[in-house]
């Protein structure tokens, strides 16, 4: 089966049309280096009645599937702004959608234009560590970008990871829900983004449980650092999994034209799947934060039995001190100065001053 074409150049198109829009604050999305004849199409394909066509090039893909009564799925792969310029004009593409899908960095939404609709899916991915530390990535974003027409659907993936190749291969073998149109894919990506938050949140759990026992431990740990920055990572994962309801009940609940209503229920589904998972992002969130505090705390409390434990010992060594002081002035009348027993009587003293206080800071968990 082709998942991947070599198409040839597409002809430049016009430029997207300037707008007045400020653009997305915030570092934009890494583009992956490609080779300049690989293009951003990784993949176009015209399917009929749920099945695959034979491979036709992107330029003619849109009108073989206006003329079999099919849809073109369109796959591309961080394009520039010619590139998906040339395909917006093919298209008829809105040009604050287009624009949106060039710069990246959106939030996850859904904007109907007419009889289209665009929607943005943040996706994430778990990044494997030996041990996690102050500054381990531990969630990596990126994007997918939707537009969905009557007959065409086409994904705009940034990002080093979520490819859709996979994806594509299983919805070829479901030619019932091919069958049901672009929505299709629409939804098959979404619930592919939601699974993968799911998976996301249950490796990011192990590391919550990992930092909790470390904190709970018998044994004196520093986990503020690893706590605040597995806090960070895990807002990445948030900011990416709570905007996505939204858009998911207006296709779950909503008309839409470009929507049957027979995809509702698979909407519905995926909905139900965010939920949860927006729920387990938030309740690890509050977890966190409690362990944080706990964390905190407990630094406090070693930090206060340190100041007990200097404190006793300067109580101990000051009897010794004030004793050696006085006898230390060298006054000539002075007790016992004279005496053949005055010196280890005053060291008894001494040591038993010491024991006395030594045991009685051990019996108040001082010492």
């Amino acid at each position: 089966m082709t998942t991947r074409e070599e198409p040839p150049a597409a002809p430049l198109g016009p430029r997207i049309p300037p707008t007045l829009r400020p653009q997305p604050a915030g570092p934009q999305q890494r583009r992956a280096t490609r080779r300049p004849a690989e293009g951003a199409v990784v993949d176009c394909a015209v399917y009929v009645g749920g099945e695959r066509q034979e491979a036709v090039a992107p330029d003619d893909a849109l009108r073989v599937a206006e003329e079999r009564d099919g849809f073109v799925w369109l796959g591309l792969y961080s394009p520039s702004e010619e590139e998906l310029g040339a395909i917006a004009a093919r298209y008829d593409l809105h040009p604050l959608a287009v624009e949106d899908a060039v710069f990246a960095h959106q939030r996850p939404k859904l904007e109907p234009y007419d009889d289209a609709l665009f929607m943005v899916l943040k996706t994430a991915t778990y990044v494997e560590h030996e041990e996690l530390t102050a500054t381990s990535e531990v969630v990596d974003t990126g994007e997918v970008m939707i537009f969905l027409g009557p007959r065409y659907v086409i994904t705009v993936r940034h990002g080093e990871h979520g490819g859709l190749t996979g994806l594509r291969q299983r919805l070829e073998e479901q030619r019932d829900l091919l069958c049901l149109g672009p929505s299709a894919v629409l939804y098959a990506v979404a619930d592919l983004v939601v699974d993968t938050f799911v998976e996301v949140a249950a490796a990011v759990e192990e590391d919550v449980e990992e930092l909790e026992a470390s904190v709970f431990s018998p044994e004196r740990t520093d986990d503020i650092g690893r706590l605040y920055q597995l806090k960070r990572e895990l807002m990445a994962l948030r900011r990416a999994v709570s905007p996505l309801e939204v858009p998911l009940q207006k296709l779950a609940e909503r008309p839409v034209d470009v929507v049957p209503d027979a995809m509702r229920s698979y909407f519905r589904d995926v909905l139900d799947h965010a939920i949860r998972v927006r729920d387990q992002v938030g309740g690890l969130d509050e977890l966190l934060t409690s362990i944080l505090q706990a964390s905190l705390a407990r630094t406090t409390m070693a930090d206060n039995e340190d100041m007990r434990k200097i404190s006793a010992y300067a109580g101990i060594i000051a009897v010794p001190t004030a004793i050696a002081g006085i006898y230390g002035m060298n006054f000539e009348h002075m007790p016992e100065l004279e005496w053949r027993y005055g010196y280890p009587l005053v060291l008894l003293v001494i040591l038993g001053a010491i024991v006395l206080l030594y045991r009685g800071f051990k019996r108040n968990g001082w010492l």
